[in-house]
C-alpha cells in the first residue's frame, strides 16, 4: 500500500476497518445476549451423567452376585440373593438402555440401521437369553445379567464423556458470559458518568472502562489507551495496547489504565455471539471421517447380524443347539461398537473445544481435517502479513540531528493531528521518549502541517512541502530517499527553522510474527506465497524480508480466487488466509479458508477456520491441531475395527476345532477394555500445545 505524502487526509487502505459485519445470523440463544444460551449439549450430557451413575450404582451388586464373578473370586453367592441380578438388570436394561433402545428405533423407521441399533440388539440379546435362562427355558450358560449391566454402563459412560466434551467449547463461552459486567459506566454529552445495565446500553454510547474493569460491549476507542488482557477471547496470555481508532470486545480487560469507548455492536452481534454460533455450527457440521465411522457402524450390524446367523446355523448343523445359542449370543453382545462408536466422536468433540479455547474457531470440520494436507499457503498481505496501518520504518538525518531529536519534533507537531501518517509518527516518536508540548498547530492540505515546538517552528510533510518553501533534500537524504520509494514507502520530511533535518520513511507496518510464520511452514514443507492489491515494488520488498516462495502483486479483490484457482490448477493443495473481508471470494475458493483477525468478522460465512487472534501463526496452529486430530481417529478407528474384526470370528467360534472357543466374559471383558482404550487415546490431544511459538 503507497500513501501519499502530498495530502494528509485519509491515505487509502486495501483492508476495511476491523470489525466490519459480513452479515447478520441470528439464532433464537443468541437474540438475547450474551448472558443468556441454551446449552444443548450440556442439557444431554447431563441426562446421560444421571443415568451412568444410576445404572453404575445398581450395576455394583449385579456383579458382585453373579455366580460367574463369585467363581473367579472364590466366594459364595447366597440363594436369597438370587433374585438381583434379573430384577436390577431389567432396570438397568430398561431405563439405563432407553436412550439406545429409543435411538435404535429412529434408525429402524428411517430404514438407517447405526450404532444405535447396533447397541441395542446387543444389549436386547443378551436381556432375552438372560431372561430366558431365569425362566428355565435355556440353560444356566446364558446368564449374562452382569455382562449386560456393563454394556449398559459403559456405553452410557462413553456418550456422557462425548456430550461433555461436545458441550465444553459452548460451556467455555458460557463461562465467559458470565464473567461479562452486569452494568456500565455511560458518558453523557457534558461528561457526567452514569452506572446502568448493560442491557440499556445503545450502539452509539460512550462508555468508561476503568483500570481492572471489564469491557461491556464490543467498541471503538475514543479517548485512552490501555494494555488489554484479550486471552478470554485471542487465547494469548500477552496483554495487546489499544488505543484510540482501535476496536476492542466485550469480556476484554482494561489491566493498567482507564478509556472510554463508542459502543459499535450488542447482543447477538458482537464478537462473542459470533464464536459461539461458529462453535456450534463446527459441533453441528459432520465431518469425513465422522461420516466414515458411521458407515463402519451400518456395516457392522449387518456383519453382526450375518455372523451371528451363519454362527447359529453352523453350530446347530453340528447338532449342539445350547452351543449355537450361546455362541450366537457372544457375538452379538461383544459386537457392540463402544469403541467404534468413541473413536471419531470424542477426537472430534475434543478439538473442537480445545480450538476454541485457544483461538481457533472451527467452523467447517471438514476445513480442519484438509488443513494437514495443504501444501501451499496464500496470505494475504494487508491486515494478514502486515497490520494494514502505516508505521515508521526508517529515518534519516543530516550532521548534527540524532534521530530522536527528529522524531521527537515531529511527534510533537504531528500530535495534534489525526491523520494515519501523523498517528504512526507520533506513536514512533513517543517509543523515545516524552514529547514536548506544541502550540500554534496549522494543517495545509497536501503539504503537511505545521506548528511551534518550544523555540522552533517545525513542519512535516512531502514533496509539496519542499516546493512551496523553496527547499531541497540535502544530498545525503536524497539517496536515502529514492530507496524508499523504490520499495514503495511513503517519504515524510522533517522541517525546522526553514532547514531539512530528517526525512521520515512510512509503509505498511510487517508484523513481527511474519516471519517466524513464513520460516516454520518452510521448515514443514509448505510453500508460502502472498497476494496482493499494492504494487510490485511493495509487495516485492514484503517478500523478500520475509523470504517468501512467489508474489501475486496488484491483483484487484475480485481477482485472488482466481490466484487461488491458479495455484490449484498447477496441482496445489491451497489454503487461503485473509482478513475475511475483500478475500471472502478466495477464501470460499480455496481448498481450506482462514480468516485471520476476527473481530465482529467472526460470523463470516466464507471460511472454514477463524483466527480470533490476528497473529499469522495462528495458521501453524492449525496445521498441529489438523495433524494430531487425524492421528488420533486413525489410530481409534484402527483399535476398534480391529477389535471386532478379531473378536467376531473367536466368539462364533473359528479356532473351536484346535480347542479354543472365547468365552463370553473374556469377550465382554476385551470389549470395555477397547472402549477405554479409545477413549484414553482421545484424551491425549487435550496435551497437545497448540500455543504460537
Amino acid at each position: 500500500m503507497t500513501m501519499d505524502p502530498h495530502d494528509h487526509s485519509p491515505a487509502e487502505a486495501t483492508a476495511p476497518e476491523p470489525g466490519t459485519p459480513h452479515g447478520t445470523h441470528h439464532n433464537s440463544v443468541d437474540e438475547h445476549g450474551p448472558h443468556t444460551g441454551h446449552n444443548g449439549h450440556g442439557d444431554h450430557a447431563a441426562v446421560f451423567r444421571l443415568r451412568f451413575w444410576w445404572s453404575l450404582l445398581l450395576a455394583i451388586p449385579v456383579v458382585a452376585t453373579s455366580p460367574m464373578i463369585a467363581g473367579w473370586l472364590g466366594y459364595p453367592v447366597p440363594t436369597e440373593l438370587a433374585w438381583i441380578p434379573p430384577t436390577l438388570g431389567t432396570v438397568v436394561f430398561l431405563w439405563g438402555g432407553w436412550p439406545f433402545l429409543s435411538g435404535a428405533a429412529s434408525e429402524l423407521r428411517s430404514r438407517t440401521p447405526g450404532m444405535m441399533t447396533l447397541v441395542s440388539l446387543a444389549i436386547t440379546v443378551a436381556f432375552v437369553a438372560s431372561s430366558l435362562s431365569v425362566l428355565g427355558v435355556v440353560g444356566p450358560h446364558l446368564d449374562f445379567w452382569w455382562e449386560l449391566v456393563l454394556l449398559v454402563v459403559i456405553m452410557l459412560l462413553g456418550h456422557w464423556l462425548e456430550m461433555r466434551a461436545l458441550g465444553q467449547a459452548s460451556g467455555a463461552l458460557d463461562a465467559l458470559a458470565e464473567l461479562l459486567p452486569d452494568t456500565a459506566e455511560r458518558v453523557a454529552a457534558d461528561g457526567t458518568v452514569t452506572q446502568i445495565g448493560v442491557g440499556d446500553l445503545a450502539v452509539g454510547d460512550t462508555v468508561l472502562v476503568r483500570s481492572g474493569g471489564r469491557v461491556p460491549a464490543d467498541g471503538t476507542i475514543v479517548a485512552g489507551t490501555a494494555a488489554m488482557d484479550e486471552s478470554m477471547i485471542t487465547g494469548e496470555s500477552r496483554t495487546v495496547s489499544r488505543t484510540g481508532g482501535d476496536r476492542v470486545v466485550a469480556g476484554t480487560v482494561a489491566t493498567d489504565s482507564s478509556v472510554r469507548l463508542r459502543v459499535d455492536a450488542l447482543g447477538s452481534d458482537t464478537t462473542l455471539a459470533g464464536i459461539r454460533r461458529l462453535v456450534s455450527d463446527a459441533q453441528e457440521s459432520r465431518s469425513r471421517a465422522q461420516a466414515l465411522a458411521d458407515r463402519a457402524a451400518a456395516w457392522l450390524f449387518w456383519i453382526a447380524l450375518s455372523a451371528g446367523t451363519v454362527t447359529f446355523v453352523v453350530w446347530a448343523a453340528l447338532g449342539d443347539l445350547l452351543m449355537a445359542v450361546e455362541r450366537t449370543v457372544t457375538v452379538l453382545v461383544i459386537s457392540c461398537p463402544h469403541a467404534l462408536g468413541l473413536a471419531i466422536p470424542l477426537v472430534i468433540a475434543i478439538s473442537t473445544s480445545k480450538s476454541a479455547r485457544s483461538g481457533i474457531l472451527v467452523k467447517d470440520r471438514m476445513a480442519l481435517e484438509r488443513t494437514r494436507v495443504v501444501d501451499t499457503v496464500l496470505f494475504d498481505k494487508t491486515g494478514t502479513l502486515t497490520r494494514g496501518s502505516p508505521a515508521v520504518t526508517e529515518v534519516a538525518t543530516v550532521t548534527g540531528w540524532t534521530e530522536s531529536q527528529a522524531l521527537s519534533l515531529a511527534g510533537a507537531a504531528e500530535s495534534d493531528s489525526e491523520h494515519p501518517l501523523a498517528r504512526a509518527i507520533v506513536r514512533r516518536a513517543e517509543e523515545t521518549g516524552e514529547l514536548p508540548t506544541a502550540t500554534d498547530f496549522r494543517s495545509f492540505t497536501g503539504r503537511g502541517i505545521a506548528a511551534q515546538v518550544g523555540e522552533h517552528e517545525v513542519r512535516v510533510g512531502g514533496p509539496a512541502l519542499l516546493t512551496e518553501t523553496g527547499l531541497s533534500e540535502p544530498p545525503p537524504l536524497a539517496t536515502q530517499t529514492r530507496q524508499w520509494r523504490e520499495q514503495g514507502a511513503s517519504v515524510l520530511h522533517v522541517v525546522v527553522d526553514g532547514t531539512v533535518i530528517a526525512a521520515l520513511a512510512l509503509a505498511d507496518e510487517i508484523r513481527a510474527e511474519s516471519a517466524a510464520a513464513v520460516a516454520e511452514l518452510h521448515r514443514q514443507g509448505v510453500r508460502v506465497a502472498m497476494v496482493t492489491g499494492d504494487a510490485r515494488s511493495v509487495a516485492d520488498t514484503v517478500a523478500a524480508r520475509l523470504g517468501l516462495d512467489e508474489v501475486f502483486a496488484e491483483v484487484r479483490p475480485e481477482q485472488k480466487d482466481q490466484v487461488v484457482r491458479d495455484l490449484q490448477d498447477r496441482g496445489h493443495i491451497v489454503a487461503m488466509v485473509g482478513d475475511g473481508v475483500n478475500d471472502a471470494p478466495a477464501l470460499a475458493r480455496a481448498d481450506v479458508g482462514i480468516a485471520i483477525g476476527a473481530g465482529t468478522d467472526v460470523a463470516i460465512e466464507s471460511a472454514g477456520v477463524v483466527l480470533a487472534s490476528d497473529d499469522p501463526r495462528g495458521v501453524l496452529s492449525v496445521r498441529t491441531l489438523s495433524t494430531a486430530g487425524y492421528r488420533k481417529m486413525v489410530q481409534n478407528l484402527a483399535w476398534a475395527a480391529g477389535y471386532n474384526l478379531v473378536a467376531i470370528p473367536l466368539a462364533a467360534g473359528v479356532l473351536a476345532p484346535i480347542g479354543f472357543v472365547l468365552p463370553m466374559a473374556v469377550g465382554a471383558i476385551a470389549m470395555s477394555l477397547s472402549t477405554i482404550v479409545v477413549a484414553l487415546n482421545a484424551q491425549l490431544l487435550r496435551r497437545v500445545d497448540l500455543t504460537p511459538h
